[in-house]
């Protein structure tokens, strides 16, 4: 079965090249971003992250300081902004208190990962992000993108759980962080092109093999 998911991989990157995610200057913005991108898509968030950056509150520090109502107006485009704000300031009091980059760096993975659940919005889809792109921890990120796929593809039932479809991708790619961000990276693309709820089947680079179309 891993070697499965790891054709996938090659196919999806023969056909879409690199993607160099996470789209971000450092890893305390891809945090955010990871928070402000929840039930939203990209664009939306990263009009959030400009208007941070355009005040100079894309630091821990200022951050912090910033009050709640001038966030929820600055993340507004990210849509539920009260929300994401509360969200971003449980996170940025925990990033700090726990000494930062330099110090959650130094944590293993299954740590600081308990750690990152801890905090208030932060569930194992956007806890996977920040561990693989802001860490560089091998871990896999379950998104609707993924599951669709990979239950077209005839290489799931659909209804697994998350640790159990995480577990399952990982073995494929033993330790390797840059192979498991660049593969939820190309799925994501692959599902914003192609695989979509309706999707484009005639066109698809994985159009061999998938269960889908055999069927």
């Amino acid at each position: 079965m891993k070697e499965r998911y790891r054709d996938l991989y090659r196919r999806l990157l023969n056909a879409y090249g690199p993607q160099n995610w996470w789209p971000a200057d450092d890893a305390f913005e891809m945090m955010l971003g990871a928070i402000l991108i929840q039930h939203t898509a990209w664009l939306n968030a990263s009009r959030a992250i400009e208007n941070l950056r355009s005040v100079g509150l894309l630091a821990p520090g200022t951050l912090d300081g910033a009050g709640f109502e001038r966030l929820t107006d600055l993340i507004r485009p990210a849509g539920v902004y009260k929300v994401k704000a509360r969200r971003i300031q449980a996170f940025v009091r925990w990033y700090r208190s726990e000494g930062e980059y330099s110090a959650l760096r130094t944590l293993p993975t299954a740590e600081l990962r308990q750690s990152l659940l801890l905090v208030h919005g932060i569930g194992p889809e956007t806890a996977d992000d920040i561990l693989v792109y802001a860490f560089g921890r091998p871990v896999f990120v379950v998104d609707a993108y993924a599951r669709r796929l990979f239950a077209r593809y005839g290489l799931t039932r659909g209804d697994e759980k998350y640790p159990q479809l995480k577990k399952r991708v990982e073995v494929g790619f033993p330790g390797d962080a840059a192979a498991l961000g660049e593969f939820h990276a190309l799925i994501v693309e692959h599902g914003k092109r192609i695989c979509r709820p309706k999707p484009s089947c005639e066109s698809c680079c994985l159009r061999e093999g998938c269960a889908r179309v055999l069927n």
